[in-house]
């Protein structure tokens, strides 16, 4: 039983961040018809962001990781207005070669700048686990899910309380007609982007310090937030957190 506890535990801590792999990635298709191959690589990009912003800047953990996330959503923003929006019209298999492309791009750039040797990202938390009970969890671990879980719900917020969520799941639900109502579809597919971007992101810079940072450690996660999106039904955001 006490296993059993502590592999949920476990479970619950990588499958917060799963959970904001896969709601960046269902917005991203449910609103765009976009399949993103390259999100696993904002997923990186946030480890690797955390790490230079740590290393580099000299910045505390808790801001790199804000960094990682702002990082992640800028390159989002661009990545759709440079190179989505001029494919607006296009199938979603033109879209989807792209978007390969750009996984490899991204992959190749963070070999080519941090190389291929596995980073670790210093944290400021202690090593000591915090026993519970039959339960043990690293206080790092505690700091991930708890973001997580705080992101989830910023997620749902912003979604279904702003007026940019309002027009975010009217351009979901018919853009035709939202486009009539005054939503400009433009800037609500780069807004999308990047929310989805910097999603992922806010995975990575959260994991990154958990296991270690690599050019090709957004493939796996990418594999496992396809499969939750799946799981949950595509363009459908509490069945990407359950998945």
């Amino acid at each position: 039983m006490a296993e059993l506890l502590q592999h949920l535990v476990n479970g619950l801590v990588l499958g917060g961040t799963y959970a904001l792999l896969g709601i960046g990635l269902t917005l991203i298709f449910g609103l765009m018809n976009v399949v993103n191959f390259a999100h696993g690589e904002f997923y990186t990009l946030g480890a690797y962001a955390t790490f230079a912003a740590l290393g580099l800047a000299g910045a505390h953990f808790f801001v790199a990781v804000l960094a990682a996330i702002a990082c992640g959503t800028a390159l989002g923003a661009l990545c759709e207005w440079a190179l989505l929006r001029p494919l607006r019209a296009e199938s979603i298999d033109t879209t989807m070669l792209v978007m390969i492309g750009v996984w490899i791009a991204m992959q190749n750039g963070e070999l080519l700048i941090w190389g291929g040797v596995a980073k670790s990202i210093p944290h400021p938390f202690p090593t000591a686990p915090l026993v519970l009970g039959p339960v043990s969890i690293a206080p790092l671990r505690v700091f991930v899910l708890v973001l997580a879980a705080g992101l989830i719900v910023t997620a749902y917020l912003l979604i279904h309380t702003t007026r940019l969520g309002t027009a975010m799941r009217a351009t979901f639900q018919d853009r035709d007609t939202a486009a009539l109502m005054g939503v400009r579809i433009g800037r609500m597919h780069t807004a999308t982007f990047a929310f989805g971007s910097g999603l992922a992101a806010a995975a990575g810079a959260l994991l990154g310090p958990v296991f270690l940072a690599y050019p090709s450690m957004g493939d796996l996660a990418s594999l496992k937030a396809f499969s939750v999106v799946i799981l949950g039904g595509l363009g459908n955001l509490p069945g990407a957190t359950l998945g």
